[in-house]
């Protein structure tokens, strides 16, 4: 019977073996298939096409073919032509990217399924046509651009407090199908910097955290979400911008880290971007001493982009450039020589140039020079098309249906899972003598505080949609919103304001040590009347706020996690978020005054 058991297991361990063997060579015929139809397509493209093909420029306006007078003005002024619909003809542009605010590309959901919708249409006027790999930046959170009308999800940090894989997934699968419903197949999202540095200005809250291995397996859950969801995602910024304290959009970083601190604190998430299929990741205007000596931003660097990050890492996707118009770029190069560089390192796309005209000369000059080669250029376009195709645009049509932006964009579902979601990140700090949750008696708060405009709608701000959430609830509320600097008259006001209050609700948003904040927080502990802070950005804010009775972090102040901060606060759910960073005292920054892992619940 041992013999016969034994030889039953080693058959069926054979047929796994077999299946897997042929499962692997099925899809890599079915690759070589997929890569022979495509190279057809290549093989009837211009150079002209193929160069253009690599671009993905921003544009002013709401409408692919007739924008305002003012943005076909800008247009006219910045990019030579009047709308995106001239602008794809000119260049044969791969792509575009949407930004709402400065670029006026996003009014609502179905606004933007016309502007999707047109910008294909002119994409498929060309002579090869071929459809926009139409982008975005939807991170959630601080970084959104798409606001009223969509969902609205907790972003990286706060996910990060939350620590389910399952909800990180749920958040890119939500937010993936609404953009693929409106037109949008690839966004430059999830942050996969580790952010170690909690003066870092430009990731910060953008990041899950300061542990590698829980930023991996946040950053895996994400693209595995965004990736079903049938929407291109982009793990960023390579190698990593979690430790710096310099901004790229200002200058040209520099990431002191080792190699082995390399490989231990900032490589890990984008190992794990790759083991789930990630399709495309950023690079970083930055240097890395330790990968590359010689210094070169890693955008235009051979060794990190090639070495490392193709041959080391195993990627073969689309490498995208981080915005061509920040400065950690342009400190040594003209804007005619930035896009050539990044393609000799190894880029496939390049993103939002200056100039476009510039640029693209630039690099059919380096063409017609011989520096870059018509293979070189195919490597590119190939690996553009495979995104492009996985993201079904070769193989059907492009176009998006106002019934299906009706259907999916902002539904029900979407935004009863945002909220739950959002409950399980808001993390409490401090809850001392039971401050919280708020009794029953404490009818009358005072919202007051910094109040930083959405991301998205600068006529909402945090401190009426806090006070409107806790209006929802049943409470009756008093607001005063004193900005991030408040002066003395205001801190007045604010002291005045609370005295009747059953309970005071301040938010503060990136205190430090000179802070205006600290004096209102401190001023209004001495009334008496019992303070909940909030800190509404940077986890951070505690160190510098002394003996607050209760605090907590909603990492952001988009209206999803201002209703999870309220309800936490009245005590409608459990507090349940875990601080995804430490937190170091403000007096000694040696010393940890929260660790990572750190929340309270009220059973604590």
């Amino acid at each position: 019977m041992q013999d016969r058991s034994l030889s039953r297991r080693t058959v069926l361990a054979s047929a796994t073996v077999v299946a897997a063997g042929a499962t692997a060579v099925s899809g890599v015929a079915a690759a070589h298939s997929r890569d022979r139809r495509l190279k057809k397509i290549i093989s009837r493209m211009s150079v002209e096409a193929k160069i253009g093909q690599l671009f993905v420029p921003y544009f002013y306006g709401t409408s692919a073919t007739s924008p305002s007078r003012l943005d076909q003005d800008r247009n006219l002024k910045e990019l030579g032509v009047r709308t995106v619909a001239e602008l794809i003809a000119k260049y044969h542009v791969g792509g575009v990217i949407y930004f709402s605010g400065w670029a006026n590309n996003i009014q609502d959901p179905r606004q933007v399924a016309d502007l999707s919708n047109g910008v294909q249409r002119a994409s498929l006027a060309l002579p090869t046509p071929i459809p926009s790999l139409i982008s975005i930046d939807q991170e959630h959170g601080v970084n959104v651009r798409i606001g009223s009308g969509a969902t609205q999800l907790p972003g990286a940090m706060a996910l990060g407090a939350g620590r389910s894989l399952s909800d990180a997934r749920a958040a890119g699968w939500i937010s993936g199908t609404e953009l693929a419903a409106l037109g949008i197949h690839q966004n430059f999202a999830p942050v996969a910097d580790v952010n170690v540095n909690p003066a870092n200005p430009i990731i910060n809250v953008r990041s899950f955290g300061a542990d590698a291995r829980e930023v991996g397996r946040m950053v895996g859950a994400q693209v595995t979400g965004y990736q079903r969801a049938g929407v291109v995602a982009c793990a960023k910024h390579f190698p990593g911008h979690g430790d710096t304290g310099e901004d790229s959009h200002t200058g040209l970083p520099v990431i002191t880290h080792t190699r082995e601190e390399w490989e231990r604190v900032d490589a890990p998430p984008f190992r794990a971007a790759i083991a789930a299929g990630v399709d495309s990741i950023m690079t970083a205007h930055l240097q890395v001493p330790a990968l590359d000596p010689s210094n070169e931003p890693a955008t235009l660097s051979p060794t990190i982009l090639q070495g490392v990050l193709r041959e080391e890492l195993g990627f073969d996707g689309v490498i995208v450039t981080d915005a061509l118009n920040m400065q950690g770029v342009r400190t040594k190069y003209g804007d005619d020589r930035v896009p050539v560089l990044a393609l000799k390192a190894g880029v496939d796309q390049l993103l939002f140039p200056p100039n476009i005209d510039v640029a693209y000369n630039g690099v059919l000059a380096a063409f017609r020079e011989g520096e870059i080669t018509e293979e070189r250029l195919d490597e590119s376009v190939l690996r553009i098309l495979r995104v492009k195709d996985k993201a079904g645009l070769l193989g059907g049509s492009p176009y998006v249906s106002q019934r299906e932006v009706d259907r999916v964009v902002g539904a029900r579902a979407h935004l009863r899972a945002a909220d739950r979601i959002a409950e399980r990140t808001t993390t409490l700090l401090v809850n001392e003598d039971g401050t919280l949750p708020l009794r029953r008696r404490q009818r009358k708060l005072l919202v007051v505080g910094a109040s930083p405009a959405f991301p998205t709608d600068a006529n909402r701000t945090a401190v009426p949609e806090l006070a409107k959430a806790f209006d929802e609830l049943g409470y009756g509320t008093t607001l005063l919103a004193t900005g991030r600097t408040p002066d003395a008259a205001m801190i007045d006001e604010a002291v005045a304001a609370a005295r009747g209050r059953d309970a005071v609700v301040v938010t503060t948003d990136n205190v430090g040590a000179t802070s205006a904040q600290r004096t209102l927080v401190s001023r209004l502990l001495a009334t008496g009347v019992p303070v909940v802070h909030l800190a509404v950005r940077n986890p951070y804010d505690i160190a510098h706020l002394g003996d607050v009775p209760a605090s907590l972090a909603s990492y952001c102040w988009t209206e999803v996690e201002l209703r999870a901060a309220a309800r936490v606060i009245a005590g409608r759910v459990e507090p349940r978020g875990k601080l995804p960073v430490p937190v170091q005292r403000a007096d000694d920054p040696a010393r940890v005054l929260f660790r990572r892992g750190h929340g309270l619940s009220y059973d604590d």
